[in-house]
């Protein structure tokens, strides 16, 4: 049991059975949403997810901004609303 001992000698020497083989690159298997698109329903899946997310925080975004624009920079004193004196 040397110092540089790798994984795969460790297992052996200990009796272990060799650790599974974890393939990195999975292929998405699942079906496509035209035959003739390469796009497949996982992907089209995480597209609606992340353009919902996208959206809710655009959404929120301006939100912030309006309270910014109508309340705390007047009351800040940073600016004054058209119409108000």
């Amino acid at each position: 049991m040397g110092k540089g001992m790798g994984e795969a000698r460790r297992r052996a020497s200990q009796g272990l059975p060799p650790r599974p083989k974890t393939s990195k690159n999975k292929k998405d298997n699942s079906p496509r949403v035209v035959s003739w698109l390469p796009i497949t329903e996982k992907q089209k899946d995480q597209f609606y997810a992340i353009t919902s997310r996208g959206a809710w925080i655009g959404i929120i975004g301006m939100v912030v901004f309006w309270i910014v624009v109508r309340f705390v920079g007047p009351a800040a004193g940073w600016w004054a609303l058209a119409g108000t004196k």
